[in-house]
């Protein structure tokens, strides 16, 4: 299948599409959406449509190590495992400051667990950082996911922190740039806002790093996206 890549780019400059899309997201956070849905038993708290594009991802880059900061349930985990399982090669290893006991024992007893490492605490930490880069010495190709702390100054941290492990051609996708997007009241509760989120920092990053430019063809194509601008491309 061939992409019409003039449609899509048409498609992102559709203002009224886009705000469809950002009234779609609003409007359903408070259901919480995106709890919905599960992967291979796991639940996976993504939009269907952002599990969509790292598929592709994953397929197209076909990454030795997956790193992702963020674990929760699990679910997420599972699916890039199952992709990697597909293409019988890779691993991904999980960051979280908190692993729960009943998600570790659920995970652990997965089928698809022997392509998962688990590590507990800060993704900033410099002892697990350190480990993290041990971890992917040799390995040609690496892709990192964030989706933990979404303040602005941790998020530019593991930018900073990890980036540098990813190769040419591959990818840093960085989760909850919308937030940037949503209006305050709809994260009220948290300590990310407008202004201080995922996606201030993927500007932030950009500003001083030349390696990684944002995909906007993959927002484009999906609209309905928690990652707008998340989608960092390394060029070089």
């Amino acid at each position: 299948m061939i992409l019409d890549k003039d449609l899509i780019k048409k498609l992102g400059n559709n203002l009224k599409l886009k705000k469809s899309a950002i009234d779609f997201i609003s409007d359903t956070i408070p259901y919480k959406y995106s709890y919905n849905f599960t992967w291979l038993g796991r639940p996976v708290i993504q939009f269907p449509q952002d599990l969509i594009a790292v598929q592709e991802i994953i397929w197209k880059v076909k990454p030795d190590l997956i790193i992702e900061t963020g674990i929760a349930h699990g679910g997420s985990l599972i699916f890039h495992a199952s992709i990697l399982e597909l293409l019988g090669k890779g691993e991904v290893v999980g960051i979280d400051i908190e692993i729960r006991k009943h998600n570790k024992i659920e995970i652990e007893k997965h089928p698809l667990f022997h392509r998962i490492t688990m590590i507990e605490g800060s993704s900033i930490d410099k002892d697990i950082v350190k480990q993290i880069h041990e971890l992917s010495k040799n390995k040609k190709k690496v892709l990192l996911i964030l989706d933990s702390n979404h303040t602005h100054e941790h998020v530019l941290q593991e930018l900073q922190l990890y980036s540098s492990l990813v190769n040419k051609d591959s990818y840093v996708i960085v989760f909850d740039t919308v937030v940037e997007d949503l209006p305050d009241s709809i994260v009220m509760d948290r300590p990310w806002s407008k202004g201080n989120n995922p996606k201030t920092a993927v500007w932030e990053f950009l500003k001083n790093n030349d390696r990684f430019k944002i995909d906007k063809e993959i927002e484009n194509k999906l609209l309905i996206t928690v990652a707008p601008d998340g989608y960092l491309k390394c060029v070089k």
